[in-house]
């Protein structure tokens, strides 16, 4: 026995199948979006972490080169350009060196912080 339908019995199953499409689509593309606003987010923090190791090396090696003149860096809360709300401390125990750097980046609340030690000998 073959059945047959009458036209416009089916109807509505294509427009379900497109609004199921449409729906598995937009979590495909809030899915993208999620990952493209977290890959923004490390390249962002990647970019601050290489600042702050570029300004502690930078003072190091200046530091390095007026061993006579420690004096001189030695201090807390200095701040640091290129960094936002980034401030150093930098703290000489015999020939120990210790700097500290830490930001803030703005609309967070956890602060970052980088630290270097180096021995100058010499």
């Amino acid at each position: 026995m073959i059945r047959k339908f009458k036209p416009g019995s089916q109807d509505g199953i294509v427009l379900l199948e497109a609004l199921a499409a449409i729906l598995i689509f937009s979590f495909g593309i809030l899915a993208f979006l999620w990952m493209q606003a977290s890959a923004t987010r490390q390249v962002t923090d990647s970019k601050y972490r290489l600042e702050a190791s570029f300004a502690a090396n930078q003072l190091l090696g200046d530091m390095w080169v007026h061993r006579d003149k420690w004096s001189d860096y030695i201090g807390d809360n200095q701040a640091v350009p290129g960094l936002p709300n980034g401030k150093r401390t930098v703290a000489v125990q015999g020939n120990t060196v210790t700097i500290t750097i830490n930001w803030k980046l703005p609309g967070e609340s956890k602060d970052h912080k980088y630290q270097a030690v180096a021995q100058i000998n010499g």
